[in-house]
């Protein structure tokens, strides 16, 4: 795992900090030891999830500069994109946000047992934990990796975001149709449509796409809606 890592990082033109490879490799065996009891991935061969989680998680800070911002990982799951972010880029002050609380409580134990500082774990559905004040209009970035359909993502993950901020999802090559039945959902929550950048995931074979919205005005009152909402009418 650890060459396959280094190389990749070296393919994508990224310098992680001395204790990162050690560091992704302990949080690859505590995945997959966590995963015979609790289902974190379907991805269970290490050299696989070393290309197919975190260096695809990684390709993000190969596009966007994240020193010292504050991130929020949105549907985070087994902590990606986020918590390879944070391994790769220790300045960033991350929350990973999941509905299932099982996967919150791990995740915290993984930060601890990783000696991450700087992450907050939160268990909360998005549609609701967008409406705190705390959170709503608040983050440099807001990203999410494999949750929903792109329309139904940016209701979900804008409303985190600060004016002049981004929203960065991350989806396949063959998004083209849910990004552009998204642009009404983009427009209404107040941000713009900024640029698409298709990445090959080193080793992997295969080719991911970052779709970037800039956050151009704060998310307007009543949205998200409920998560039924989203699902039956899709903005």
């Amino acid at each position: 795992m650890k060459d396959i890592l280094t190389a990749g990082f070296q393919e994508m033109g990224l310098t992680p900090p001395p204790e990162a490879i050690d560091r992704l490799c302990q949080y690859s065996d505590l995945l997959l030891e966590q995963n015979k009891v609790m289902n974190l991935t379907a991805i269970t061969e290490p050299s696989q999830v070393a290309r197919l989680h975190f260096l695809d998680s990684a390709s993000l800070l190969a596009h966007v500069d994240l020193q010292g911002k504050s991130l929020i990982d949105v549907g985070t799951g087994a902590g990606f994109p986020g918590l390879v972010l944070k391994i790769l880029e220790p300045s960033l002050s991350l929350t990973l946000a999941d509905s299932l609380g099982k996967r919150v409580t791990w995740l915290e134990r993984v930060c601890a047992q990783l000696g991450l500082e700087g992450v907050t774990c939160i268990h909360a559905r998005a549609e609701e934990l967008a409406l705190d004040p705390a959170y709503r209009d608040s983050f440099d970035v807001a990203t999410s990796r494999a949750v929903a359909a792109f329309p139904a993502l940016c209701e979900l993950c804008l409303p985190f975001v600060k004016t002049g901020g981004q929203f960065i999802a991350m989806k396949s090559v063959d998004s083209d149709a849910e990004v552009q039945a998204g642009e009404r959902a983009v427009k209404t929550l107040g941000g713009k449509l900024s640029t698409s950048i298709d990445y090959p995931v080193p080793g992997a074979g295969v080719t991911h796409r970052l779709v970037v919205v800039d956050k151009r005005s704060p998310t307007p009152k009543g949205y998200p809606r409920s998560w039924g909402k989203i699902k039956k009418a899709p903005l």
